[in-house]
């Protein structure tokens, strides 16, 4: 039963850290157009899935998803977006984290975490498609009245598109490469910090272990005086 009590704690403190830390991210944006003109103004680089893919690495899917959840339910009160791109980042972070943690959990090497981080990447990039594609470009048509001709101008560095195909070259020509991009930066990241990062919260836990077997020592003395 104590040692139940210890991992429960222990669980939920490095969640609720990797949470905090993640929410932080989330809020240090640069705008992608800075760096490449042709994306849209709207897309923020941002590495707020940095910490919940460590934490899916090192507690498993569900400690991940955890970290995506939080942080995404902290955010959308303050959202300007009406929820949307909160949204799109929750089905991104949750499918991508879930794929990329439980190939981890399966072969947990050196060689495991490359190819985890390789299928979280690949993922990351299959389900933000999906969710431009299903979610977000939908639902911004309808609640901030956005026109195809708009996105047909946003994409007017391509020769041949127009408002029956602009969603397609949208996909392709925006979505897909940001995603990569971001993507490609947090799992490369996630390699190099990953094994300290680990090695940090394992020494922090044994602390916080002997701090927590202390005071049920002292509990205890004082139930039996």
């Amino acid at each position: 039963m104590r040692n139940l009590k210890k991992r429960s704690v222990s669980y939920m403190a490095k969640v609720a850290i990797f949470s905090a830390l993640s929410i932080v991210l989330y809020y240090v944006k640069l705008p992608v157009s800075l760096i490449i003109p042709i994306f849209p103004e709207y897309l923020d680089i941002q590495f707020s899935n940095l910490p919940a893919i460590i934490c899916g690495f090192i507690l498993g899917p569900i400690g991940g998803i955890s970290v995506v959840v939080i942080r995404t339910v902290i955010k959308l009160p303050f959202t300007g977006t009406l929820g949307v791109g909160e949204l799109a980042d929750l089905i991104i972070g949750v499918f991508s984290i879930l794929i990329g943690s439980l190939v981890y959990k399966k072969e947990h090497t050196k060689t495991g975490g490359i190819i985890a981080l390789i299928c979280t990447c690949v993922s990351w990039v299959f389900f933000a498609a999906l969710a431009n594609w299903l979610v977000v470009i939908p639902t911004y048509m309808k609640v901030y009245h956005f026109e195809a001709a708009t996105f047909v101008q946003m994409l007017s560095f391509i020769d041949g598109v127009n408002e029956q195909n602009f969603m397609f070259f949208y996909i392709f020509a925006i979505a897909i490469p940001f995603n990569l991009i971001l993507s490609l930066m947090v799992c490369i990241i996630t390699y190099l910090v990953y094994k300290r990062v680990s090695k940090l919260v394992q020494k922090l836990d044994g602390k916080a272990v002997d701090y927590y077997e202390d005071e049920l020592v002292e509990i205890e003395n004082k139930e039996n005086d």
